[in-house]
C-alpha cells in the first residue's frame, strides 16, 4: 500500500502535533482508497478524547482516543463528498515515530497510521504505518507529487532541521 499526500497536508498534520505538544494530537485522514493506495484530500484535525481510569499510569501526553462521535461525523461527510477515512494520524510526544504495542492492537486494517514524532515541540519525523495480514505493522510507502521546482517525494518522512 502506498500513502499518497502533499506538503500541504503534512504541514497541517505538523502544526498540530506542535500545538498540542506535549500531550498526543490525532486527526483523520478523508481521500480515496484503491487497490494499491490511499489518496488523502483532507486532513481532519480532531480533538485527542482520551480520559484515562483512575488506577491507569497513561494520560494523553502517551494515548489518544479519537471519540466515536468524531469518527462517524467524518464518515458522514465523506459519504456526502464521495471520500472515505484513508487513515488517522496521532503525534508521540518526546518518541519515535514508531508504533507502540498500543497503536497496534487499536489499529484496523486497510487504514494508513501516520505517526509524527515531536521532540521538545518540534516535529522531527514521521512515518506512514499499515496493518499486514498478522497484525502487525510495516513501514508504508509514501508519495508525494512535487511542488512547483523540486523533484518527486518517495520514502519516509525526514525532517530537515529548520
Amino acid at each position: 500500500m502506498v500513502l499518497k499526500l502533499d506538503p500541504f497536508q503534512i504541514q497541517a498534520i505538523v502544526a498540530h502535533a506542535e500545538s498540542t505538544y506535549p500531550e498526543e494530537c490525532c486527526g483523520l485522514l478523508l481521500g480515496i482508497a484503491d487497490s494499491t493506495s490511499n489518496t488523502v484530500v483532507e486532513v481532519q484535525p480532531v480533538e485527542n478524547n482520551w480520559s484515562a481510569e483512575p488506577a491507569e499510569s497513561f494520560d494523553k501526553t502517551r494515548r489518544y482516543e479519537i471519540a466515536p462521535q468524531s469518527m462517524l461525523a467524518a464518515m458522514r461527510e465523506g459519504r456526502d463528498r464521495n471520500l472515505t477515512i484513508v487513515g488517522i494520524y496521532h503525534s508521540h510526544p518526546d518518541n519515535p515515530a514508531v508504533p507502540s504495542e498500543c497503536d497496534r492492537q487499536l489499529a484496523w486494517q486497510h487504514y494508513s497510521y501516520v505517526i509524527m514524532s515531536v521532540e521538545q515541540g518540534v516535529a522531527i519525523d514521521w512515518q506512514s504505518w499499515s496493518l499486514d495480514d498478522t497484525h502487525q505493522f510495516q513501514p508504508e510507502e509514501i508519495w508525494m507529487p512535487p511542488i512547483a521546482g523540486e523533484r518527486m517525494s518517495k520514502g519516509n518522512g525526514r525532517f530537515i532541521q529548520r
